[in-house]
């Protein structure tokens, strides 16, 4: 507890990349004493992995497209998303609202910022979102995941902080694990995902790139696979026929235990991937989603490509012949695993929960309790002073 009981709301979009974060920051904040509600749309209330203390309201998630014949009915939900999120605040009296980007948070950090009530965003990518990027102008802070954050515009600077991306305890516990052991003629674990709905490019690919290794490294390989399900069959006679041991599943929930045995992951490069793949040092081949707004999966891979961590292959580009080529260049040896494992590591956010709660919790509070919230905190060794410089 690092000072006075506080109320603070979450909005986040319905997805993992939005929610996991959210998930993260809220265990943090209600570790030390406060209470949290979260707003989401009706995906996210049924995600898997929201804390069982976390107390979740529904809002419409209203959203103006292209065809100016949908926008009345976009608008509409917009401002009863904006009518609810005053309703709660009425009676939960948020210190502060913490936004995740999505369109549930776009009408909460409204809310917030038309009533006086403190407001944070955080941007779990490499690019501004577009919820994030209509609301910098109104909010009190930015948090971003990324040193370099493209369309965050230079004047918001002086309330930028950069705190990284919350991850999953159960994936932060491995982070001090060491790298899993790789001899000569040990076993080279490959785990690949394409998100929560696999992604059909990776098993038209991966299985006849592992079969392209040298038989040395070919012979050694155990994979684990996420497929969709209309692929999983497919995939499963692919890998039979070059005679390569692999397990496959549409969804795995234990992800963590998965990562802890893994030495090469291959898969997209959305936010909580690389976040949680840097949180825990595991080198990747990836390959970003081509269609992602503002093509923000390939600039999430920019610092662990740039680090060694990583290859980056465009998909347009991502055949057999050159995952094949990738893998052997970043497994060739014991060696150049670990490198690219430490270097994957080193870009790795690990107290990126505790460093926005931080920034959150600094309003909202009477000058005085943060006063004393600080001296206690940097005396406890805390980062609040970092995160805030880092702006």
């Amino acid at each position: 507890m690092t000072g006075p009981t506080r109320h603070y709301v979450l909005a986040a979009g319905g997805t993992g990349g939005h929610l996991i974060p959210a998930f993260a920051l809220a265990v943090e904040l209600e570790r030390r004493g406060h209470h949290v509600a979260l707003v989401t749309d009706t995906r996210g209330a049924k995600l898997p992995g929201k804390p069982d203390s976390l107390v979740t309201h529904v809002l419409p998630a209203g959203r103006i497209g292209k065809n100016p014949l949908h926008w009345p009915k976009g608008i509409g939900a917009i401002l009863e998303g904006k009518r609810m999120a005053e309703r709660l605040f009425e009676s939960f009296q948020p210190a502060c609202v913490v936004g995740f980007g999505g369109y549930p948070a776009f009408p909460t950090i409204w809310a917030a910022t038309a009533n006086g009530v403190p407001a944070v965003i955080h941007e779990q990518n490499a690019v501004l979102g577009r919820v994030n990027r209509l609301m910098a102008k109104r909010v009190d802070a930015i948090a971003t995941s990324y040193n370099q954050v493209d369309r965050l515009k230079p004047k918001f600077a002086l309330k930028t902080h950069l705190v990284g991306n919350p991850v999953r305890a159960a994936v932060l516990s491995l982070r001090d694990e060491p790298f899993p052991p790789f001899s000569e003629d040990g076993l080279l674990r490959v785990l690949v995902t394409g998100g929560s709905q696999g992604a059909s490019v990776l098993s038209q690919v991966v299985p006849d790139a592992l079969a392209m290794l040298p038989a040395a490294l070919r012979t050694r390989l155990q994979v684990t696979q996420q497929c969709r399900p209309e692929d999983i069959e497919a995939v499963r006679a692919r890998y039979a026929g070059h005679d390569i041991p692999a397990e496959l599943g549409t969804y795995f929930e234990n992800m963590a235990e998965r990562l802890a045995d893994t030495h090469l992951f291959i898969g997209r490069a959305g936010a909580s991937t690389i976040a949680e793949l840097t949180a825990v040092g595991r080198p990747a081949i990836l390959v970003p989603l081509p269609i992602a707004t503002d093509d923000h999966q390939a600039a999430n891979t920019r610092e662990i490509c740039a680090a060694g961590g990583a290859r980056m292959i465009r998909q347009e580009r991502f055949t057999a012949a050159e995952v094949a080529k990738q893998i052997l260049a970043i497994a060739q040896s014991p060696e150049t695993l670990a490198n690219a494992a430490h270097a994957a590591w080193n870009c790795g956010y690990p107290k990126a929960a505790q460093d926005l709660a931080d920034l959150v919790e600094s309003f909202g509070g009477t000058p005085l309790m943060d006063v004393i919230r600080v001296a206690d905190a940097t005396i406890a060794g805390a980062t609040f002073g970092s995160a805030a410089a880092a702006g």
